[in-house]
């Protein structure tokens, strides 16, 4: 029973390397047999933690019912948490993606001075992003000026009007 629950252990740590170089292939196996959190990640968690403590507690008490009963109570809980933490992590980025739409009222400043009828660019940071736009203004607005989106003209367009703030050089 010890070599047993060990090698079950080991299919799970197995079971772990493979799914960090080929994750996306055993997840995909796994996708048509259960529920989203049964990943990969999960079931290797649930074999390794199986395997291991149900042989360390045959080791130490040489009671069957009792390292069946502590590797599935442990398998269990690393397993949900495992496949709950590979939901959490293939689920996030998506509040860092830059939309056009959250653009209007971000600040940043003229990069490529800004013609009275024509395109300049500026800077502003969104989500964490540095991001550089063609930009309008209704005024000429020089180098380093002060800026807020006004309105999204495109996707990678922008009006700008000139904000409260410090101003870049000023022509005289």
């Amino acid at each position: 029973m010890l070599t047993a629950l060990l090698v079950i252990g080991g299919i799970g740590i197995l079971l772990l390397l493979i799914s960090f170089v080929a994750g996306e292939a055993l997840d995909g196996m796994l996708e048509s047999v259960g529920p989203d959190f049964l990943s990969g990640l999960a079931v290797a968690g649930f074999l390794a933690a199986f395997g291991f403590v149900g042989a360390l507690v045959l080791d130490l008490t040489d009671s069957n019912g009792a390292a069946l009963g502590a590797g599935l109570v442990a398998g269990a809980l690393v397993g949900v948490g495992a496949g709950k933490a590979s939901q959490v992590l293939m689920r996030g980025g998506d509040e860092s993606t830059v939309r056009s739409s959250g653009l209007v009222g971000l600040t940043g400043s003229v990069i490529d001075a800004i013609p009275a009828d024509g395109l300049g660019q500026v800077s502003v940071v969104a989500a964490g992003h540095i991001t550089r736009l063609n930009a309008r203004a209704d005024e000429p607005l020089p180098n380093g000026t002060a800026v807020t989106v006004t309105a999204v003209l495109s996707p990678t367009s922008v009006r700008v009007a000139r904000s409260g703030g410090t101003s870049g050089p000023v022509d005289a």
